[in-house]
């Protein structure tokens, strides 16, 4: 007689929980809108929600098809593929489905005298074992004072007082070619979402920021005010930032 797991039913319960997410914030329409198409094959939201869950199961794709290979129709090379795509725009995902969170879930129930922050930090991404990331660059840890193998990941959230939102982020690698110890992919087309993540993966902090921010701007954010370190703080930064419509 076979025992089902304790695990089985929680895992079930969760996945569950994600479909009425999907369906409620539209995240099908949301991943079409970011170039997430179907070319062949099993359909995109089949395969982005084994990779949405996974985040709650904690569970690599190899062991979740291990346990249930019948709830999961694809192999590894599918979903890979997928996640590996330089046609999809996923800072964009990110950026809509705050977005739709915010007016959808948090708006309603908050007072419009509220005042609303984009905040924007970066941390260190450690890869120390690594040796053949893409983009992997020495950065230098300000907690640690040294240098480490890796990025900096850079996340823009947003605010308003007791929620926080992540909206859209970027890993940083270095702008000087010396820092970084292997250089981005040849195979990828620069025109590319992937291609141009990569260019932008190379730029300075600085200038990250207000690509950020500008995405954030034209997806409507409500936001007046942006907060961040100090050491991100300069005269050309702050006329920039204020010439985007907000305070610092």
């Amino acid at each position: 007689m076979n025992i089902v797991p304790h695990h089985h039913h929680s895992c079930e319960a969760a996945s569950s929980k994600i479909q009425r997410f999907f369906a409620e914030f539209h995240v099908g329409q949301i991943l079409r809108s970011c170039n997430a198409y179907k070319l062949r094959g099993f359909a995109v939201m089949a395969i982005f929600l084994v990779a949405f869950e996974a985040a709650f199961q904690r569970r690599s794709f190899y062991q979740r098809k291990k346990d249930a290979s019948e709830s999961i129709p694809f192999e590894r090379d599918t979903f890979y593929r997928f996640l590996n795509s330089c046609a999809i725009h996923w800072r964009k995902f990110t950026l809509l489905l705050g977005m739709a969170i915010i007016q959808k879930a948090i708006a309603p129930l908050t007072s419009g005298a509220r005042r609303n922050v984009l905040i924007i930090d970066d941390s260190l991404f450690s890869r120390n074992r690594s040796k053949k990331v893409e983009l992997l660059a020495r950065v230098y840890d300000h907690v640690s004072g040294t240098y480490m193998k890796g990025f900096r990941m850079l996340t823009l959230g947003w605010s308003d007082g007791n929620t926080f939102l992540p909206l859209s982020h970027c890993l940083l690698s270095s702008s000087s070619k010396q820092q970084q110890l292997q250089g981005a992919s040849e195979d990828v087309d620069p025109r590319s979402n992937g291609g141009k993540q990569r260019k932008l993966a190379q730029c300075k902090a600085p200038e990250v920021v207000l690509t950020l921010l500008q995405e954030a701007r034209e997806a409507g954010a409500p936001a007046q005010h942006v907060l961040f370190d100090s050491w991100f703080c300069s005269p050309a930064s702050l006329h920039q930032i204020h010439e985007l419509g907000y305070d610092v």
